[in-house]
């Protein structure tokens, strides 16, 4: 005799309902949905008898990885257009993500997202018009993507802030690390008094960067220096320089979070008659113009950019067939010497 169980209808039918029903994760029904071979025969057995059950009913995005794939990818900048198209940054990691996708058999799609709506490029992301989504910004409104890394595979390339209780992707440098290989070449030329001018402290490659200057002296024995903080701009750089040059630190040298503020700080060192390196050595982040079209060329960490572009192509593609990746993944780091220290 077949006895038939019935279902708790007060279910909702969600991904996240069917999830609970088949005891798995939402991940693995996902997965399942997708077409995913990296799921066994039985769990897949249990995921569709818990879809049938409850009546769910996959949403556009996941009905298309099942039917179809859009065979597009987004990079989605959640920052102001300005700055956007200032920052050399967004356009090496850019240019390493489109060189890698055109390996591929995906497109990649570039979206600013709106600051009066924002709203519209979610909303975009998620009527599956694309397979998947990169998630490039200094700031944290990455944050606002984290729920949407439960509908579509993504990757960040920065830790989001806030609570964080989804599987997510990242692909980054170690800021820690960069900072401390920059800051340890200026002690090993034998600098004793450095500064440093610091990324914004409301990032975490901010904070990470200050606190690789910071441990990095501390371990050689020496007292950390004046810090000012920038906003990886040239201006900002000007600014944190001026404000060093006017308190009462000595310093001899100074470790700078970006080549785009050190290029601007050089420009105030120089007016107020001080050399470089001869009075001041500096080191910095960013292999780029701004560290190469400036004399003396500055000394920096080159954090490779566009590696970093075509390695979060590259993650998510892997994501996006199904396969499982490590949840950070770092992209390596050189100390380039120039005449600046």
């Amino acid at each position: 005799m077949t006895t038939e169980t019935s279902h708790d209808t007060t279910l909702s039918p969600t991904l996240e309902g069917v999830a609970a029903l088949a005891g798995v994760s939402s991940s693995t029904v996902s997965r399942v949905i997708n077409g995913s071979p990296q799921v066994t025969e039985q769990t897949v057995a249990r995921v569709n008898d818990a879809i049938a059950r409850l009546g769910y009913v996959p949403n556009r995005a996941a009905r298309s990885l099942v039917r179809r794939r859009t065979q597009m990818i987004a990079m989605v900048i959640p920052e102001r257009t300005a700055e956007f198209f200032a920052d050399p940054y967004f356009a090496e990691v850019i240019q390493g993500a489109a060189m890698y996708a055109s390996s591929t058999d995906y497109s990649l799609t570039l979206l600013i997202e709106s600051e009066s709506a924002p709203e519209k490029t979610h909303q975009f992301l998620r009527r599956g018009n694309v397979d998947g989504a990169l998630i490039l910004s200094h700031f944290s409104a990455s944050s606002a993507y984290l729920e949407l890394s439960r509908s579509i595979p993504v990757v960040f390339g920065v830790r989001p802030t806030g609570d964080i209780d989804a599987e997510i992707h990242i692909v980054d440098v170690d800021n820690t690390a960069a900072a401390a290989l920059a800051t340890q070449h200026l002690i090993d030329r034998g600098r004793t008094r450095i500064a440093t001018i610091s990324g914004p402290l409301d990032t975490s490659a901010g904070r990470e960067r200050l606190e690789g200057w910071r441990a990095t002296i501390t371990a050689a024995g020496l007292v950390p220096g004046a810090c000012e903080e920038g906003d990886y701009t040239p201006s900002g750089g000007a600014a944190a320089a001026r404000r060093l040059l006017d308190s009462t630190t000595p310093f001899d040298a100074v470790f700078i979070a970006s080549a785009q503020m050190a290029a601007g700080a050089l420009v105030v060192l120089n007016e107020r008659g001080l050399e470089v390196p001869g009075d001041v050595a500096i080191a910095t982040l960013d292999n780029n113009a701004f560290s190469t079209n400036t004399s003396p060329q500055l000394t920096t960490v080159d954090l490779h950019t566009a590696d970093k572009g075509a390695a979060m192509v590259e993650k998510l593609v892997e994501l996006i067939q199904g396969g499982t990746i490590d949840p950070v993944t770092l992209v390596p780091i050189e100390l380039v010497t120039r005449d600046s220290t």
